[in-house]
């Protein structure tokens, strides 16, 4: 499995950016997962359906299944949070994981910046950052891309692993 990551601030839109990215791996003949990272408290169980009732009763793993879909739910329980390759260990076997956030950690990464956020730039601080994707031209020696092109977003990842299409 290729990984790449996907690193810039909130409203940067690293999330809107991936959506792009999908399709075009997938039309490819790609198989792509993700994981993305959430900074804040989330849940993606509904309050009283059954999951939610055996998750609060003190089940610590729910797995929901149908004939299309199914997850696992996981409380953590106050243990320490996984690791990115924790949870790497968990997907099945695909061409490519691009992951959103999980800003620290030491896999190839693209920043996402968006001259509206006013955000401070990543690439000075992080040599895992290996292009950038933006709507203002920055000054640097990284690879830079048109944030609006997804298709050449693509084909810059794909050049990155030594896949030419």
């Amino acid at each position: 499995m290729k990984i790449f990551g996907f690193a810039g601030y909130s409203g940067s839109g690293k999330t809107t950016l991936i959506e792009k990215l999908i399709p075009i791996f997938a039309n490819e003949g790609f198989e792509v997962s993700l994981i993305k990272h959430a900074h804040h408290y989330f849940d993606i169980d509904q309050p009283g359906k059954d999951s939610w009732r055996h998750r609060k009763a003190g089940a610590g793993e729910v797995l929901v299944a149908s004939g299309r879909r199914w997850a696992v739910i996981h409380e953590l329980s106050g243990k320490a949070e996984p690791s990115l390759e924790d949870h790497l260990k968990r997907l099945s076997p695909c061409d490519f994981v691009f992951v959103e956030g999980y800003r620290h950690e030491h896999i190839p990464k693209l920043e996402i910046h968006r001259k509206a956020a006013m955000s401070p730039l990543l690439f000075p601080e992080d040599p895992h950052i290996v292009g950038i994707a933006s709507d203002v031209l920055l000054e640097t020696a990284l690879p830079q891309i048109d944030l609006d092109r997804a298709d050449l977003i693509a084909a810059f990842i794909k050049k990155y692993f030594g896949i030419y299409s």
